[in-house]
């Protein structure tokens, strides 16, 4: 059996080698998944199939973030406890502890972004920092003995339906994507994924991550020839002081960034394309979503949305001049309909009011030295922060036909053989904690299904 692990690694080797020799911008994913795909197929049609590893599971979570961590957590409390939970970096919460900037706080108060069967420390404030919510994830995950099996990249997962088994095929990697031992397999009964809707950045489309789709394309930015960045790279201002930015994107990212960078002594200008809610994240002491959650158990949506945007009105007056143009929808009726969250404002509004802060319009094209805009002006910029969002990376590796997958996983927390979807629901941690107590309650039944029809 050994040998043969070792003539399956000498297999791969030299495709390994090629592939660390070439430039970190020409590794695409493919590369690695062809490899992985060649190793399959070898292993199958020899007939030695079995010295790839394979790990057994009651139920598998795919990504340790908030979603996957409360699922597991679920999991156990319900008597579920051969629960695997796969994470491809080498940490939990990866996307808080590497893809956020330094001034990031929960916008949610912390009683209403607790995970279940743990709260907040008492000294936390009510809007826990970046650091405090990392400090929460670690001690949740330590204190609930969840070890994740980490640097373990899903490629492919699929339903075997003659076994009515999930088979999970993951490929080690290194920081770099490296593959650093033989892919594994792993099979269970019940698939929980919990990878994120933002797992992914959304780039535009001359440097897009293969594999994984562009929403956004901007002509001419290869030219620019200022620094140019995602926000899941911004780390804080500091380096950017005196000078001129452009971030692209008006969500709460945008608009915090654009803060930030005004703290820090730059001159940011904000590209605002569609009509947009913004909302103070608390009105007279008392946070915008409380506030919201009361009205909508008495009001219709409608009516909620209404007096919400007449409260904000109370507090951040007529923003029209400024640049920001309101949507029809009101902004829960858009988060319910399209997902699309309203800006909770922490400080911003403050500085576009001053001048620190510019709203400029939709981004054109770029040149070398600065942007056009829809308006056909043109402005010279030292740095571009593009803030355009993230998306989830399911479709690329859930080799499945799923009711959820046709709106983007969105929606529902349950697809077909005992395939779930945790974290999907447009509900922020709250919608988190929700699916998750949802998932292992379910999840619980059909063990003892299965276990009553054996006996």
């Amino acid at each position: 059996m050994e040998l043969m692990r070792i003539v399956l690694s000498d297999i791969i080797s030299r495709d390994l080698t090629q592939m660390k020799a070439a430039p970190n911008n020409q590794r695409p994913r493919e590369n690695i998944v062809d490899v992985c795909e060649r190793l399959s197929s070898i292993s199958s049609n020899s007939g030695i199939s079995s010295v790839l590893e394979c790990i057994n599971a009651d139920a598998l979570v795919i990504g340790a973030g908030p979603a996957g961590l409360a699922t597991a957590v679920c999991l156990q409390r319900k008597g579920v406890h051969n629960v695997v939970v796969l994470e491809q970096s080498d940490c939990i919460a990866s996307l808080w502890r590497e893809r956020t900037y330094d001034r990031l706080c929960l916008h949610i108060p912390k009683h209403l972004s607790e995970l279940p069967y743990m709260h907040f420390p008492r000294e936390v404030p009510k809007f826990p920092t970046r650091r405090q919510f990392l400090d929460y994830l670690d001690a949740y995950a330590r204190e609930n003995s969840i070890r994740p099996h980490f640097n373990q990249k899903v490629w492919r997962a699929w339903h075997n339906d003659s076994e009515r088994m999930w088979y999970v095929h993951t490929v080690a990697a290194a920081d770099e994507g490296d593959l650093i031992q033989l892919p594994r397999t792993y099979r269970a009964a019940c698939l929980v994924v919990a990878s994120g809707e933002n797992a992914e950045p959304i780039l535009p489309s001359e440097g897009a991550t293969p594999g994984i789709r562009s929403a956004c394309n901007f002509p001419g930015l290869h030219q620019f020839s200022g620094k140019v960045l995602h926000s899941c790279q911004y780390k804080n201002g500091h380096s950017f002081r005196g000078k001129s930015v452009l971030v692209v994107g008006c969500g709460n990212s945008g608009l915090e960034v654009s803060l930030d960078l005004a703290d820090h002594g730059a001159m940011p200008s904000i590209s605002v394309r569609s009509p947009v809610h913004v909302l103070p994240r608390e009105i007279y002491g008392i946070s915008t979503f409380s506030i919201a959650m009361a009205l909508s158990k008495f009001l219709t949506l409608r009516w909620t949305d209404r007096l919400l945007l007449w409260l904000s009105g109370l507090v951040l007056g007529d923003l029209s001049a400024y640049g920001f143009r309101r949507p029809s929808p009101g902004p829960l009726e858009l988060k319910e309909t399209i997902g699309k969250t309203p800006l909770l404002d922490v400080g911003a509004l403050t500085r576009v009011k001053d001048g620190s802060i510019r709203v400029v319009p939709a981004v054109h094209s770029f040149a070398s030295t600065g942007c056009f805009f829809a308006d056909g002006n043109f402005e010279d910029f030292d740095a571009v922060v593009l803030a355009t969002g993230y998306q989830n990376n399911v479709p690329s590796w859930l080799k499945v036909e799923s009711t959820c997958m046709s709106d983007g996983c969105r929606g529902q927390w349950k697809s077909t053989n005992n395939l779930y979807f945790a974290g999907f629901s447009r509900k922020g941690l709250l919608g988190i904690s929700l699916d998750a107590r949802r998932i292992a309650v379910d999840i619980q039944q059909q063990q003892k299904f299965r276990h009553s029809t054996k006996t």
